[in-house]
């Protein structure tokens, strides 16, 4: 059995699940591709910037050279953009690979990581894959217990992970809770705050964490392009940290690891405030007819401050498969603890319509 070449700890690694890719649905079930409606995986449903797009356009002419291996013009378009210099920034396949480096730079058989409960599934796979120790903290009102993962903090600590807004359950933490905590986590201990959805919050709780890095070293913070920015598909995330914890992240990091077409389209996004300006009210508006929609059908759910719902349905997994046959794909997540829970992800208004008009149906 070649497979028992690998560590132990590699061999008990559950795969991640990503949501079923529409063309799948439509293979499995006989569907049209045109009448599946995808609200699974957290992506923006006005696609990507007109900006974004013609600077692909621009790029795939020049496709056959290997893409800049330190991210020039995209490092420099974040540090304006954050008011962070060069040296604080680490880029990345998409912001789990920046929990992937930070993982491969600090975590080692014999220490610790720390994570609540009902939080990203990437977090306790990127300590497993490095042989390092998993604590999961159990959650509080489905979100973070800061006061228990301060008392889950050992000698063999290195990182915490916190998702900010949190995936799946969309609970947020107050600033001044978070900044708090940052002050009572030892300064030897690691902090990766997981910002993915940071744009997608009113200005009221949009985080202030960036500028808390020259106050506490120890913080690390990641970004996506994937979300509001509509990028999922090229990959790109960055992390923003001390100069000298980014240099570690950077040793361990592989020299291409953000694609030409990727870096492009980021650069363009960026500066595109017009259209996350756009892709932040269609969230808006779509949470309210979707947390209406759910509340019509008597149905509970967790108060959302990211661009996805979870709602607790009797039979979650029957009520999922029923979905998927009528071409409307959700995201089932029993694997965060949470059998009863299906997560829907804000779309169009037609398509948040058909998800609930289909549901409705079901239900009845």
């Amino acid at each position: 059995m070649l497979k028992n070449l690998a560590p132990s700890y590699i061999q008990a690694i559950a795969p991640y699940q990503g949501g079923k890719p529409i063309s799948e649905l439509a293979r499995e079930m006989g569907l049209n591709e045109a009448d599946i409606v995808k609200l699974a995986s957290n992506e923006n449903p006005l696609g990507m910037s007109p900006k974004a797009l013609m600077a692909v356009e621009d790029a795939i002419a020049d496709i056959a050279r290997y893409p800049d291996g330190n991210s020039f013009a995209l490092r420099d378009a974040v540090a304006k953009k954050f008011n962070v210099a060069a040296n604080q920034l680490v880029f990345g396949n998409g912001s789990n690979d920046i929990l992937e480096l930070a993982a491969r730079a600090f975590l080692h058989a014999g220490c610790e990581a720390i994570y609540s409960q009902h939080a990203f599934a990437v977090y306790p796979l990127v300590t497993q894959a490095v042989g390092a120790t998993g604590v999961v903290v159990p959650a509080k009102d489905f979100g973070h217990d800061l006061a228990a993962m301060l008392k889950a903090i050992t000698p063999k600590t290195r990182l915490i992970f916190i998702a900010n807004p949190n995936n799946p359950t969309g609970t947020l933490i107050a600033k001044d809770v978070l900044k708090a905590f940052l002050k009572q986590v030892p300064s030897n201990v690691l902090v990766m705050l997981d910002e993915a959805y940071d744009e997608y919050l009113p200005a009221e709780h949009k985080s202030e964490a960036i500028a808390w890095l020259g106050e506490f070293e120890n913080l690390m913070i990641s970004r996506t392009f994937s979300k509001a920015y509509g990028l999922a598909g090229l990959r790109v995330g960055f992390g923003l940290m001390h100069a000298d914890v980014a240099d570690m992240l950077n040793r361990v990091r592989q020299p291409f690891n953000v694609n030409s077409l990727a870096q492009a389209a980021a650069v363009a996004s960026i500066v595109d405030d017009d259209f996350v300006a756009r892709s932040y009210a269609v969230n808006q508006a779509g949470m309210t007819q979707l947390t209406q929609g759910l509340k019509k059908l008597g149905l509970d759910f967790i108060p959302s401050f990211a661009n996805f719902v979870s709602f607790k349905v009797k039979n979650a997994a029957q009520v999922n498969q029923q979905l998927l046959q009528k071409g409307v794909i959700v995201r089932p997540i029993a694997n965060y603890e949470m059998p009863e829970y299906l997560r829907v992800s804000v779309g169009l208004f037609s398509e948040n319509a058909r998800f609930l008009a289909v549901l409705e149906e079901i239900l009845k």
